[in-house]
Order: structure tokens, then C-alpha cells, then sequence
């Protein structure tokens, strides 16, 4: 049977009706085998027009916080109506949910384990299905690819439909993840590294409003992590001397730290769930306050 072309449809908030939906991926299948050339093909054959983005497939296997992370990073670049499909999915074959999630007019089709924590986070207007409906999903299941059964075919009917509530029933009591939260004590906030990306670049929980609340105006402040101390922000990479850890407000709003040519990660032995404190005050006497 022939299928027939993606409908335009109409979502509220909008003042046009939209037609060929993106459609972006986000995995930790990796680049190789056929994984993720498997959910592009069933989404094409359900939904020939639609634009299928790859955000990556690169996240560590399992790594819930940094699939949390990379779709929250990305979401906020992509118009109303894009559908993501964020398959970090450690549960598979077991009883989470496979959820989808309206987000400021973003859809997030995903499995229920927190993986949409900070989707969750930042929305102003959100609202979750738990998906029941499986006369859309790929016969039989597959108990160890979900991806391909069950995510990418609602996405793909989804884009045609545009009716997220055909899918099943709303729930609150989504999975979210514990993550630590940026603590004030005194002159100083407490917080953690987030990621470290390819360059050896340390991304905090760090903002610039936890700054403003202890450091008024261009004040100096310090950073310690571990046995190192920053004293420098900087604008851009490029800024302090060969070899200094300094640190930057990066692209995704958060304080950075940095080594002008080399490797922040390496030199100051730091990784994810690392402390980092940002304080006004005298160094913190103990290695034990710092690490």
C-alpha cells in the first residue's frame, strides 16, 4: 500500500500551518552498524517528507546525564513542531515507559528514565503522555531495540497526525534525575562539573546568576577545584597565558574551565562530578573543602 504524504496540520501557538516535520535523533548507538540507519528508514516510510537531523549518536553508552545535557543543549535551536527522539534507553525490554513529552511546543519522545530531566527543567509549558497506543508501533516489538519499534514510529505518526494526545494517557509522575543542585554557603557557591568535551574543556552547573549573588559587579573572584586555583575569567579560549587554567562563560551558559592550548581536564585532573567552588573569601584551609 501506498503511503501518503505527510499532512500539513496546525499546532496552537502558531500562526501558519506546518508541513515536512524535523525529526532529530539522539542515541548512544554510535556511528557504526545499523542502528541508527534502521529508526532513519522506519521514519522515512512512515513520513517520506520529513527532515531527519542527527544531534548525535555519540553519547557514552548509558549515560543518562550526559543524553540530559546534549538534548537540552540542542532543543532550544530548533522551531516549534520539531519532534526529538532521545534513545539513551539502559532499560530496555523492561518495564519504563516509553513517554512523550510536549515541551513549549517541542515534542520529546523518549523512554521514562529521566533522560528529559532538564527538558523538564527549563520548560514553561509542559505537558507527558505515557505512550499506550501500539497499533503505532512496528510488529513484533523487539525486547532489546525500542529505538527502531517504538520511538521512531511515534515520531514518525506524530509528524503526520500532530495530535500527541492520540498516544496515550498524560501522567506526572515522569522519572527525573537527581542531579545535584548549586549550593550557597557564605561568600561562596558550591557546584560540579557537568561534561568534558573533546577538547578536554570543563563544563560546570556554574551560571552567571549563581556569580551575581556573591561577586558585585566586575569584582574578582577565584575557583578552586581540587588543588588548583583559578583566578582568571577570560572572553574566549584564546585569553591568559600558554598552559593557565582559566575559566569562561560558555555557548551554553554555563562557567567553563579552560587551558589556553591544552587540556583543563588533564592539568587540573578534574571530570565529571568534580566539585567546584566559586568564592569571594580566603582558600578553603583543607583539601577535603575543595575536592
Amino acid at each position: 500500500m501506498a503511503i501518503a504524504p505527510a499532512p500539513l496540520y496546525w499546532r496552537e501557538g502558531t500562526e501558519h500551518y506546518m508541513s515536512n516535520p524535523v525529526i532529530t535523533l539522539t542515541t548512544d548507538f554510535g556511528y557504526s552498524g545499523h542502528f541508527v540507519g534502521a529508526m532513519k528508514g522506519v521514519i522515512l516510510k512512515i513520513l517520506p517528507d520529513a527532515k531527519v537531523i542527527d544531534i548525535t549518536h555519540d553519547v557514552p553508552p548509558f549515560d543518562l546525564r550526559e543524553a540530559a545535557l546534549t538534548i537540552a543543549g540542542a532543543a532550544p535551536f530548533y522551531a516549534t513542531g520539531t519532534i526529538h527522539v532521545v534513545v539513551v534507553d539502559p532499560g530496555v525490554g523492561t518495564g519504563r515507559r516509553p513517554i512523550l513529552a510536549e515541551a513549549d511546543g517541542q515534542f520529546f519522545i523518549a523512554p521514562d528514565n529521566g533522560v528529559l530531566t532538564l527538558i523538564y527543567e527549563q520548560a514553561k509549558e509542559l505537558k507527558v503522555w505515557h505512550v499506550t497506543a501500539d497499533h503505532y508501533f512496528l510488529t513484533p516489538v523487539s525486547r532489546t531495540f525500542h529505538g527502531r519499534d517504538i520511538f521512531s514510529t511515534v515520531a514518525a505518526w506524530l509528524g503526520k497526525t500532530g495530535q500527541p494526545a492520540d498516544f496515550g494517557e498524560p501522567i506526572t509522575d515522569f522519572v527525573r534525575l537527581n542531579l545535584p543542585k548549586v549550593e550557597r554557603k557564605g561568600d561562596t557557591v558550591t557546584g560540579m562539573i557537568l561534561r568534558r568535551d573533546r577538547f578536554g574543556n570543563l563544563m560546570t552547573d556554574i551560571t552567571p546568576d549563581h556569580v551575581k549573588e556573591i561577586v558585585e559587579g566586575n569584582a574578582p573572584f577565584r575557583i578552586w577545584i581540587g588543588d588548583h586555583e583559578i583566578h582568571h575569567l577570560v572572553n574566549t579560549f584564546s585569553e591568559g597565558s600558554p598552559g593557565e587554567a582559566v575559566a569562561i562563560f560558555g555557548s551554553s551558559g554555563y562557567l567553563e574551565l579552560a587551558v589556553h592550548g591544552g587540556d583543563a581536564a588533564e592539568m587540573l585532573s578534574a571530570g565529571p562530578g568534580s566539585k567546584v567552588i566559586l568564592g569571594i573569601g580566603p582558600t578553603p584551609k583543607t583539601r577535603d573543602e575543595r575536592a
